[in-house]
């Protein structure tokens, strides 16, 4: 058992430190892994027997769960909305077409069984959105036309019709499926899928708009179970769980909550951890005295979906939105679509699900997944320069619901009390930094005002206030001090209080927060805030 916990903690170091170097380099860290799992793996050189396919289908499934919820929440819907027409097109019809032409060109190809063909092809009919977009994020490459938005609701979004055809097709190998089922198979893995999903994002924001977390982080332990439990219950159901799951997070990550800075910051270092697993558990499984046979195939499926399945379907679906989509828009998007952890996932379903498969499906799919991230992967900052698709003034970032936390600003609020000199004055006759612009003001009949040089400020308005963050706030030394039942300074205001060289920046009351000062009455068990930088 400590050997193992070794063995995890050294996987999870690694993944720390090689993701910095995937940054600079502009190239999934993911691919070490792959290598780092053949090492060690059940055929590798060590010949470590610590994983089965059986295994490996639960572990992938859970982790696959949270990195469809964070693709949603990550998902910012104000950049995403101009383009959701085409992302749900290339992400149901799209993963269809990818795998029937997919399946059509095995079968005449290699002459292979056309259920098995078509298996394959529904396999790795999705794209991966978490490789796309650290390469575009590491290069900061903004693209034109809204490439950028698009490619994320479609590589996020599509894992959910490559696993329901994934499940049909295992249906179909398995014999005593009818047209009948198929249909309502359809039916429920959408329907059930969306609805329930629904319900659970909006269950699930009004708890998180009304729990009063004890403890920082467990509101990031509530959407780990909120992800898991959206995915369990529509899969009991017959719907399907990954779209339910993609769904909520879709539907919570673009509502306003307490505290999303830090689940943003979680959730992006827990899946990162997930996606390494995915791709650790693929070297470990795969087998190197077979790949020599899967990789002649592997390479023509992967110049094939490159140069003629994906360029069709994004043509066939594209073409009729008219000039926004043009040849060298779709020969980028088609670049863009990389085979990922989605598709290791469902290869690992294939296997376990399946009776016996003529195809070697996993060695396969490990040879294209390795080709698609590091030969197709690497091409793309460099076909998006040729093909001057390049847009400068465009930040990537903006497709993310975590822009806003990524940038500089701060916000504050404060309310004008009875008697200050602000008030019946205008904004711009106030003596006030450059660097201070008034957001909003709420007045005390709850009317909001978007403030200009002329608003006029009324007593008692609350005022939202813009100001640049600060860039040395790691010097300050904030500690905290308890006023006690029974000290001499309780009741006293806070300028008796000795603090020499020092400030109090707030008290808490409870569940109040204060902002004090010189004439704040402290009380038993307040506590204190105080700055001691000097």
């Amino acid at each position: 058992m400590n050997t193992f916990l070794l063995f995890v903690a050294l996987i999870i170091l690694i993944c720390v430190f090689l993701n910095n170097a995937s940054f600079k380099v502009g190239m999934p860290v993911l691919l070490a892994f792959i290598l780092f799992g053949l090492v060690l793996g059940n055929h590798g050189l060590l010949k470590l027997e610590i994983l089965n396919f059986g295994m490996a289908e639960k572990i992938s499934t859970a982790a696959l769960i949270f990195i469809m919820f964070y693709g949603g929440f990550g998902t910012r819907w104000d950049s995403a909305k101009p383009v959701v027409t085409e992302s749900a097109l290339l992400a149901t019809v799209g993963v269809i077409l990818t795998a029937l032409l997919t399946g059509v060109f095995c079968h005449y190809a290699f002459q292979w069984d056309w259920v098995e063909s078509l298996l394959i092809g529904s396999v790795i009919s999705s794209t991966d959105a978490a490789s796309v977009f650290s390469i575009l994020r590491s290069r900061k490459l903004g693209l034109k036309n809204g490439m950028a938005p698009l490619l994320e609701m479609e590589s996020g979004s599509n894992d959910p019709c490559s696993y329901m055809m994934t499940i049909i097709m295992l249906s179909v190998v398995n014999g005593g499926i009818t047209a009948g089922r198929v249909v309502w198979m359809l039916f429920a893995q959408l329907g059930i899928g969306a609805l329930l999903g629904c319900l659970i994002a909006q269950l699930a924001v009004h708890m998180l708009n009304r729990i009063s977390f004890a403890t920082s982080g467990f509101d990031s332990l509530f959407l780990m179970g909120v992800a898991v439990f959206a995915y369990a219950l529509p899969s009991l159901l017959g719907g399907n769980g990954y779209l339910s799951v993609y769904i909520v997070g879709i539907i919570i990550g673009n509502h306003e909550l307490r505290g999303k800075k830090e689940m943003v910051h979680y959730f992006d270092g827990f899946t990162g951890l997930m996606q390494v697993l995915i791709f650790f558990m693929l070297g470990l499984l795969a087998h190197p005295a077979d790949l020599g046979r899967s990789i002649l195939p592997a390479v023509v499926i992967f110049l094939a979906l490159l140069i003629l399945v994906r360029p069709v379907t994004l043509a066939v679906l594209l073409l009729p939105f008219g000039r926004k989509y043009g040849l060298r828009q779709i020969a980028l998007l088609s670049l863009c679509g990389l085979r990922g952890a989605a598709s290791i996932v469902f290869a690992i379903v294939a296997i376990s699900g399946a009776g016996v498969l003529q195809l070697d499906i996993f060695n396969i799919v490990f040879c294209i997944v390795l080709l698609s991230i590091g030969l197709q992967g690497s091409l793309i900052p460099f076909a998006a320069e040729k093909l001057g698709l390049i847009d400068k003034n465009s930040n990537v970032m903006m497709t993310f619901t975590d822009f806003k936390d990524e940038t500089d600003l701060q916000f504050s609020e404060f309310v004008i009390p009875s008697g200050h000199h602000w008030i019946s004055k205008q904004i711009m006759d106030l003596d006030i930094p450059k660097e201070v612009l008034f957001c909003m003001i709420r007045r005390e009949d709850g009317k909001k005002v978007v403030p200009n040089g002329h608003t006029l400020i009324l007593e008692g308005d609350r005022i939202i206030i813009c100001t640049k963050a600060a860039k040395s706030v790691s010097e300050c030394i904030v500690k905290q001090e308890t006023i006690p039942v029974g000290s001499e300074y309780v009741g006293q205001e806070l300028r008796h209080y000795p603090v020499e060289k020092a400030q109090v920046l707030l008290v808490r009351r409870g569940e109040e927060t204060l902002i004090p000062h010189g004439a704040t009455v402290l009380r038993a068990n307040d506590v204190l805030f105080i700055n001691n930088s000097i």
